[in-house]
């Protein structure tokens, strides 16, 4: 019996640790590599099959090892089992993320003591990947490892990302400024360590020709332990029984390979695997005796890890039929893609904005008379003259108080220093400590135009917790004020209350912000206080307060819809603009608001519109539809509380939407 182990090592050299909750929102210990260590020597793939005396590659020494037990087999099979597997195992297959080294170690291990690597090892691509920031890079990756075609000469290595394409990936994370530098700094070290440089003309020609496919789109598996660990680790699994002798199954492989990178793409990313198993390569005989699989090619279909369908022969239109019945089996499409929805698909989700820009003179000398009526500090005279000989000049030059203010939004971002950001923020927090809620709503408006900028709304989304952030000072305040019970500070500070609803209305303008306000965890996440605030505001009893909370809840439920539809479209999900995370809890609670909100307004017909069309976005296509919101909205009547509000509504299109949503979502 020989000992087997484990050496891993993290290619992030403990920046992972650091840095991944502040990056994804999800704490990742490294970014693993692994090679086997048996009959005294050290076996890895990257470029290839590569051995090495243990501890002695250029990866260094470990940072753990694990051991897996001991192996019966002798070091004579091992090395043809090595040489079966290079023709699997070459540079050209390797990808990041899909098809790497802890893929071959699963391997190899399975085929040593049938056991398999740890799954906080196995599971760290889908761990990654389930993040915004992960799915956001995962277009990169793919870009990085993309299979030769068949016949056209290999490109060179992988090539290490350009900045501004890592920047973009970066953008998805609560912090792209350090989702950018971490990024850069780990693709270096993967690169510079020679994990991902290029394969040489020997090791390709030594290898078997690449598929078409993006790498990773396939399993290969040699082992009945890494094949169970697979169906465990998929909801949805098809298997291609092959031998390299079988013509008919060298005819039927394109068409596999193209289901494969169809299906497990886009909105399939993460859902499915597609695995083949070559019956003569490793322990794929073993794989095939356990499942009765006697001849080639047959293709076995999993759900739930168990066996529900069997092909035998090359039959391409009966293999799409298959795979198709499997996904709508494991993947029932929404209830909701049958029915017609005229008025809910007309509706816009582009954000509410209030940019209307006031008499900034106006504003300062507002701000400036309840300044001068406190009491005085050199703290105090600073931030005054911050904001009125920096702020407004500035704010002067991005928004003109005259022309076409509705277009301020898209205007191109002023170069605007961060230093200054910095300081307004500090100011900011001074006079939130001296002035009182009804006297700060002059800078509140400031934030509330200047938030509606691109380079300003970036900038607060990726404040630090360190930082003043004006937003959370301003919804703290807000929130005090609509949980307070005097009605006396409820009256003085509705001016507060309604600028700072506004604000964060605009929040919604550009996606980096509205990820932040959206987001319910990572460094900035303010969706708990945000929705506590849209919760309370709803019942205020000023129309105008009311319709500030209507206009950020259809934001809010815009932004959710907007990012349900582009996955149910196939877009991979760090590619929609803002990624929401849904949340069972969280959508029953704005569900509830709003439909008691509907029930309570009697006054404004444009209430009630963006609140109906809120709703309409909130149970659109919501997976928690039939498990949770169907019943809760027989419970609360929703469909009698539409239908009420019709008495008093004169818009043809709002009374078509309100019946709509009534009897097609609420029925």
């Amino acid at each position: 019996m020989s000992k087997v182990q484990l050496y891993v090592y993290d290619l992030s050299n403990g920046l992972a640790k650091q840095l991944s909750r502040q990056l994804t929102g999800r704490q990742i210990d490294g970014i693993w590599h692994t090679s086997v260590v048996v009959f005294g020597k050290e076996v890895f793939y990257g470029q290839g099959i590569s051995i090495t005396q243990p501890g002695m590659s250029h990866h260094g020494q470990p940072l753990q090892v694990v051991d897996m037990g001991e192996t019966a087999i002798d070091e004579d099979t091992f090395n043809e089992y090595l040489t079966e597997m290079r023709e699997h195992y070459t540079a050209d297959k390797y990808h990041l993320l899909d098809f790497n080294c802890n893929s071959f170690t699963n391997d190899c291990v399975g085929f040593l003591t049938s056991n398999s690597i740890p799954d906080w090892i196995k599971d760290l691509p889908s761990d990654f990947l389930s993040t915004p920031f992960g799915a956001a890079l995962r277009p990169t990756i793919d870009a990085m490892f993309r299979r030769p075609v068949p016949g056209i000469a290999s490109p060179a290595a992988p090539q290490l990302p350009a900045p501004e394409t890592v920047n973009s990936a970066a953008s998805a994370s609560p912090n792209p400024a350090l989702a950018s530098a971490f990024l850069q700094a780990v693709a270096s070290q993967a690169y510079s360590s020679g994990s991902l440089s290029a394969p040489t003309p020997a090791m390709l020609s030594n290898g078997t020709p690449g598929s078409s496919t993006v790498a990773g789109a396939i399993h290969m598996c040699t082992n009945p332990s890494s094949f169970h660990s697979l169906l465990q680790g998929h909801r949805a699994a098809v298997a291609f029984f092959t031998s390299p002798t079988c013509g008919p199954c060298r005819m039927i492989e394109p068409l596999f390979e193209d289901l494969a990178h169809q299906k497990t793409h886009g909105s399939g990313s993460g859902r499915v695997a597609f695995v083949k198993v070559d019956m003569a390569v490793g322990m794929g005989n073993q794989v095939a005796g356990e499942w009765g699989v006697r001849v080639t090619p047959t293709f076995l279909f999993f759900l739930d890890g168990k066996k529900i369908g069997e092909l035998k022969g090359a039959n391409g239109s009966e293999l799409r039929s298959q795979v198709d019945l499997l996904l709508y089996q494991a993947f029932p499409p929404h209830p909701h893609t049958k029915l017609s929805l005229p008025a809910i698909e007309a509706l816009s989700t582009n954000p509410i904005l209030f940019t209307q820009v006031p008499a900034l003179d106006t504003v300062s000398t507002k701000l400036t008379s309840f300044i001068d009526a406190a009491p005085s500090s050199a703290e105090l005279q600073t931030a005054k003259q911050t904001v009125t000989a920096i702020v407004i000049p500035l704010l002067k030059t991005r928004f003109p108080e005259k022309g076409a203010t509705a277009e301020a939004a898209k205007k191109p971002a002023f170069t605007v220093p961060v230093p200054l950001l910095t300081s307004w923020a500090a100011s900011t927090r001074t006079l939130a400590n001296v002035l009182p809620p009804s006297q700060l709503f002059p800078l509140v408006d400031l934030w509330r135009l200047a938030v509606l900028d691109s380079a300003v709304a970036s900038w607060l989304a990726t404040a630090t917790p360190t930082q003043p952030n004006p937003l959370q000072l301003f919804l703290d305040k807000a929130l005090a004020l609509l949980d307070g019970a005097d009605p006396t500070q409820r009256a003085s500070g509705r001016n507060y209350l309604l600028t700072v609803l506004r604000a964060l209305t605009n929040g919604f303008a550009h996606a980096s912000l509205s990820k932040t306000l959206l987001s319910r965890v990572g460094p900035g996440g303010k969706r708990g206080p945000v929705t506590r605030a849209v919760v309370a505001a709803l019942l205020h009893d000023d129309a105008a307060v009311r319709t500030a909370a209507a206009s950020l809840a259809f934001n809010l439920a815009a932004t959710l819809q907007k990012s349900r539809v582009e996955k149910l479209r196939g877009v991979t999900a760090g590619s929609v603009p803002t990624d929401v995370e849904e949340d069972e809890e969280w959508e029953v609670e704005l569900v509830s608001a709003v439909l008691e909100a509907l029930s309570n307004e009697a006054q404004s017909e444009e209430v009630v519109h963006r609140l109906t069309a809120a709703l309409a976005f909130l149970l659109r296509l919501s997976p928690f539809y039939e498990s949770q919101l169907a019943s809760l909205l027989e419970v609360l009547q929703s469909r009698e509380t539409l239908k009420a509000r019709l008495v008093n509504l004169q818009k043809p299109e709002v009374r078509k939407l309100v019946e709509e949503v009534a009897d097609k979502l609420c029925a």
